[in-house]
């Protein structure tokens, strides 16, 4: 009979022989896919399935801890610096967070927390929460209020040298004018690029025929890793600070009072940090931003919670890769909001029409998208959703998460995630709809409501009516609609 590739068997039912040859092979796997990743800016998997890699091995670790490997992914960061650069060999190491993927985790977190500290049940802890930046990580170190030093987070422990390039990059200040700034003080952060930016880059390298990069997150480490800085300072890069390295003294006991000093410092930080007091509370604000995240214009991919009170944190302290205190709670794979712009109808060769929407771009699974080929006309039919609305999108072939709200403004629950409106259009009630598919996404959603129609383009058809026809006449209907698409 022939032997069972490891791989394909469950962690539970892996023999000892069988998990060290699965670990060595998921070793070699996420190194692969790291330094694609961290060094070449040309990621192969999604972040759900690089992930999925992650947790077998950490599982089979868990099951069998005499077998952990040297080399294993647990005990690294990142990749090695790239040989282009200087390398720079971080004070305070740059360590990676752990995930949370469901509410249960993110509960458990907290009381995780308390259990560590021996804090008594009612006593709450606070944490800041705060969207989680689909970037390029970097340290900045400031000695006496002058930047002298970029890095990138490299292997966790040395990172690239790009101090020329990142100082090309407006969002990030040269010199601290702020007086209370500690004279050795290392800011890290997030480069990133906007949406908009983003495509415009694009069309300015195609039309240029030079690379044309997949999603913003490439773009932005793909121009910081230019060897001229004149490339560096053509693009349109951001900066979001979150974080510390070395510091000769911090200036305040909190997360929020140490943000807050950044700002006074000049240093970009994500207005949509907020503090909370427990688990519903962060799970209140990872709903709300998550609803909102096709408005923010720029990639998050989950949202990241850290305990507040830094004596807290430094009794907590690290393990492995990341710290106790912290966690990152991921968006669900492969699925990302959007809004949709425009239904536009599309003729054939044969005639046939084809309904496209035009949705604010968006990343899913590392691909931006901004028009999606709608099929299923029968489904699309039955749908509700107008012009302006937010859609949930996901990638074809991909599991719909088991449980998501279904309408975050009613409180009903379901097996589907629901679409929202802006204030100004609000609907009169929502339901769940099972999934329409369109070319490499799949989208969902429907809401019932009074209000006129709003008609795509290219179609006709009475305005009193709540349904349109395509001019010629195929019977499928709609004047409201769905849409699709992909996030880094």
């Amino acid at each position: 009979m022939t032997a069972k590739d490891p791989a394909s068997i469950a962690v539970d039912a892996l023999s000892e022989d069988e998990a060290r040859v699965e670990l060595e092979r998921l070793a070699r796997e996420i190194a692969h896919h790291d330094d694609l990743y961290y060094r070449e800016d040309a990621p192969e998997v999604s972040d759900a399935d690089y992930d999925a890699l992650r947790q077998r091995n950490e599982a089979i670790e868990q099951r069998f801890p005499a077998l952990v490997r040297d080399d294993s992914p647990s005990l690294r960061v990142g990749a090695a610096p790239s040989e282009q650069f200087a390398s720079v060999r971080h004070a305070v190491p740059m360590l990676s967070l752990s995930n949370a993927f469901s509410g249960e985790d993110v509960q458990e977190f907290v009381q995780r927390i308390s259990r560590f500290l021996r804090l008594d049940e009612d006593e709450p802890v606070e944490l800041t929460a705060e969207p989680k930046i689909d970037g390029l990580s970097i340290s900045l170190r400031y000695e006496n209020r002058r930047l002298v030093t970029a890095a990138t987070r490299g292997d966790g422990f040395a990172g690239e040298n790009v101090t020329a390039n990142v100082m090309t990059i407006g969002d990030i200040p040269r010199r601290v004018s702020a007086d209370d700034m500690p004279s050795v003080f290392e800011v890290r952060g997030e480069i990133y690029m906007t949406h908009d930016e983003f495509a415009a880059l694009n069309a300015q390298q195609e039309a240029a025929g030079g690379k044309v990069f997949a999603n913003p997150r490439n773009a932005a480490a793909g121009s910081l890793r230019q060897l001229d800085p004149e490339v560096t300072a053509r693009r349109p890069l951001r900066f979001f600070a979150y974080a510390w390295g070395e510091a000769e003294s911090l200036p305040g006991d909190t997360q929020w009072a140490v943000y807050e000093a950044f700002r006074r410092w000049g240093f970009p930080v994500n207005p949509l940090m907020e503090l909370c007091s427990s688990a519903e509370e962060l799970l209140a604000v990872y709903r709300r931003i998550e609803e909102t995240r096709s408005q923010l214009g720029y990639d998050i991919d989950g949202i990241v919670y850290k305990v507040n009170r830094l004596d807290f944190q430094e009794r907590m302290g690290f393990v492995s890769r990341s710290p106790r205190w912290a966690i990152a709670h991921k968006f669900p794979a492969e699925q990302a909001t959007t809004v949709l712009n425009d239904i536009e109808i599309q003729v054939g060769r044969t005639g046939a029409l084809t309904p496209v929407a035009k949705l604010e771009p968006v990343t899913v699974g590392g691909v931006v998208v901004s028009n999606a080929t709608l099929h299923n006309e029968d489904e699309i039919a039955r749908k509700d959703v107008r012009i302006g609305d937010t859609v949930v999108v996901q990638r074809a072939g991909d599991v719909i998460p088991r449980s998501s709200p279904s309408s975050r403004r009613s409180g009903r629950t379901g097996r589907s995630p629901s679409c929202s409106r802006p204030s100004a259009r609000p609907a009169a009630a929502m339901r769940c709809a099972r999934p329409i598919r369109a070319r490499g996404a799949s989208m969902w959603c429907a809401a019932a409501r009074a209000g006129s129609s709003v008609r795509p383009s290219g179609w006709s058809g009475s305005s009193t009516s709540s349904h349109a026809t395509p001019s010629t006449s195929r019977g499928w209907a709609t004047s409201r609609f769905p849409p699709s698409t992909r996030t880094g």
